[in-house]
């Protein structure tokens, strides 16, 4: 591990910048409906971010992006937005943004539909900032879930870390757990006390860029690996990192509420099943085999689970068309 020799930029006159600052980068598609909020909560930050790059992945109607940018911008932020012509999934956007965001010490990869605490990026910086935690490359705060139908937080947790159950599966911890026990703001000292976790939720990951810098891959800069196109993505991220000695860490007491665009795997498409499980096989095969038997076996049950959830969605309707009929007319 290099320790903080990713915080400068070698450059063929052999100067090295020091990268300063802190830049947060979105991946927008179809995200009208949340990412007005992200920047109001990125405008109430008690340390205000140095650049916010914005990647669109080419939603048709993607007016909504000049609307919020405007006001976003009138109201301090410096924002860098960019369109790409076609969807080239989130790792890329995320690569994108990554790219254009300048020489920052600090990176948040950030979703649209997560809204940080207004003190979050000061006490993150703050404490990335100690020296004892030099070899942290990657701190998350505790994930709170959001409706965003009723546009209020639901009660409960998204996220305090990514783990892997003993047969291989990997999930979100303490994922529908009231939040009252976790989410407690008890911890006000910079120094607060953190817990280093196996992987990080990709909706929230402030990254320290020396350790970015040491899994880029050579030549094209990237640091998310493209060929995940989006799901499980974060997890590769956070397994290279370790591997070249970073630590990860969770803050219970830095907090972020996620409204997570989808709700379970019913809503997801076959496509984007397959395309999940496969990441995950791909991950098995990159660590050692660790939960290859349940990762195979999943992917070889998706056109089975497709097949029940379609017939599943077909009785409902079947049921609601009956229940209609049933209805007393005018």
């Amino acid at each position: 591990m290099t320790g903080d020799a990713g915080d400068t930029a070698d450059s063929a006159a052999g100067a090295t910048p020091v990268a300063t600052g802190i830049a947060v980068v979105i991946v927008t598609y179809h995200s009208g409906g949340v990412l007005p909020h992200c920047l109001e909560a990125l405008i109430a930050q008690t340390r205000r971010p140095d650049a916010i790059v914005i990647v669109d992945n080419s939603f048709p109607d993607s007016g909504y992006l000049d609307t919020a940018t405007r006001a976003a911008i009138a109201a301090g932020l410096s924002i860098t937005l960019l369109r790409n012509t076609e969807n080239l999934g989130f790792c890329a956007g995320n690569n994108a943004g990554y790219a254009a965001a300048g020489l920052r010490r600090y990176v948040l990869f950030l979703n649209p539909d997560a809204f940080l605490a207004a003190d979050f990026l000061e006490r993150a910086e703050q404490w990335m900032d100690q020296p004892e935690n030099r070899e942290v490359a990657i701190l998350t705060g505790t994930l709170l879930k959001f409706d965003l139908e009723r546009h209020a937080p639901s009660g409960t947790i998204d996220s305090t870390g990514i783990f892997q159950s003993w047969y291989g599966k990997w999930y979100d911890r303490n994922q529908g757990a009231p939040c009252t026990h976790s989410a407690a703001r008890s911890a006000e000292s910079v120094g607060a006390a953190a817990e280093s976790v196996p992987a990080v939720c990709g909706a929230l990951m402030f990254c320290r860029r020396a350790a970015l810098e040491t899994v880029v891959s050579p030549g094209t800069r990237a640091v998310f690996d493209e060929d995940f196109f989006m799901y499980k993505e974060d997890i590769d991220l956070s397994l290279r990192l370790r591997r070249k000695g970073w630590r990860l860490s969770h803050r219970a007491d830095l907090t972020c509420f996620h409204g997570r665009g989808w709700r379970g795997r019913r809503e997801m498409s076959a496509r984007a099943r397959r395309l999940s499980a496969r990441n995950e096989l791909i991950i098995c095969f990159r660590n050692g085999g660790k939960g290859l038997l349940y990762s195979a076996l999943k992917f070889l049950f998706i056109p089975f689970e497709s097949a029940l959830i379609e017939a599943g969605k077909r009785l409902r309707r079947r049921r609601s068309h009956r229940n209609r009929s049933r209805l007393p007319h005018a």
